[in-house]
């Protein structure tokens, strides 16, 4: 019996590269909190709540994957039409964008937890304990709704954006592999993605807790810039599809695989979208967003997330030191900088 039969190489690769953008989501959010919840000044109910969001988040988004790929999948065989294919870059860059914009904030957040550590305590504790309640605006509503459930909405977008592109290409992949050969990979690449997210989650909860924070900040954004990036290149390449009737992936990388006028670059090999990415190649698409293939769009809103970063980051370091925000006048309240001051002993304190 020949290894292909019982080990399809392809399925390995894509489920392995969708698991490791999920692991590295959920490793940083859980060591994230055990650092800041289980230390010596520890909320355990806080805690927990927040660590169970995490699971409950992933445990959703795969529920829900599923269902969705199980009706692609029947509706596949009882149509004969693959309705997910016809708009698949859509959804995929609609997913993107989506998670893409939830890391930006996180990573933003995570920058300051240093500083503000206990404040960052008391304020999800807060968040946790009070209703979200009605009557003050959408707008209103929905900002509690974030923070109360926020370690639940950014895994639950990952897991689910992932594991329908992973169960989406397995289900093409058996229509022409043996279905003995899928089992296995399937089992093996999420074995392997887990090993990887347990040892990030072990090495991110027992370091220093800025270092930590500053490591686990660039890896999101360098997630984060790579899947705004992919997002721009999903849409377009599903302008391409319409454009030539059908999946240019199933051209190859050659010449017809890609729209020339749009075109920054092309090399026929190294694709990230074929054969789950052999070579390593859909791993660095899932981590930095490469792509053998880049357009326009892609490359120049790779470069426009990294510069709305840094401007970002500037605008709030600005505001932690002058205590106001750029272009606007310094309230009497606020003229003190916002860095945190150091607390004075107690026997200071209580002198005189």
């Amino acid at each position: 019996m020949a290894a292909e039969d019982v080990f399809a190489v392809p399925v390995f690769l894509v489920v392995f590269r969708e698991t490791l953008e999920t692991v590295i989501i959920v490793s940083v959010l859980l060591a994230f909190l055990k650092q800041t919840l289980d230390g010596p000044n520890r909320d355990v109910r806080v805690y927990k709540t927040l660590v169970k969001q995490v699971w409950l988040g992933v445990g959703l988004g795969f529920f829900l994957c599923l269902v969705v790929a199980g009706g692609l999948i029947g509706a596949f065989y009882t149509l004969g039409k693959d309705n997910w294919e016809s708009n698949e870059y859509n959804y995929e860059g609609a997913f993107a964008l989506v998670a893409s914009l939830i890391i930006s904030v996180v990573g933003a957040a995570l920058l300051r937890v240093g500083k503000m550590q206990e404040k960052w305590r008391v304020k999800l504790a807060k968040a946790l304990e009070s209703p979200i309640g009605i009557g003050r605006g959408r707008s209103g509503w929905f900002k509690r709704f974030a923070e109360k459930y926020a370690m639940f909405i950014l895994p639950f977008i990952t897991v689910l954006r992932e594991g329908i592109e992973a169960i989406v290409f397995i289900a093409g992949v058996s229509f022409s592999a043996p279905a003995k050969a899928v089992p296995l990979p399937v089992f093996v690449g999420l074995a392997a993605g887990a090993i990887v997210g347990y040892i990030l989650y072990k090495g991110g909860a027992g370091a220093k807790l800025q270092y930590f924070l500053i490591a686990s900040t660039c890896l999101l954004y360098l997630v984060g810039a790579g899947l705004f990036s992919r997002s721009v290149w999903y849409l377009e390449n599903q302008q391409w599809n319409n454009v030539i009737g059908g999946d240019a992936a199933e051209l190859g990388d050659g010449p017809g695989s890609y729209d020339i006028d749009k075109s920054v670059w092309h090399v026929n090999c190294c694709s990230p979208e074929l054969n789950g990415g052999e070579g390593g190649w859909g791993i660095f698409n899932a981590i930095l967003g490469w792509t053998n293939s880049a357009t326009y769009g892609s490359v120049i809103s790779y470069n426009v997330y990294w510069i709305a970063v840094m401007i970002a980051l500037a605008v709030m370091r600005y505001r932690e030191v002058k205590g106001h925000w750029p272009l606007m006048k310094a309230k009497e309240s606020s003229a003190t900088p916002l860095v945190d001051q150091p607390s004075q002993p107690d026997e200071v304190k209580n002198e005189g």
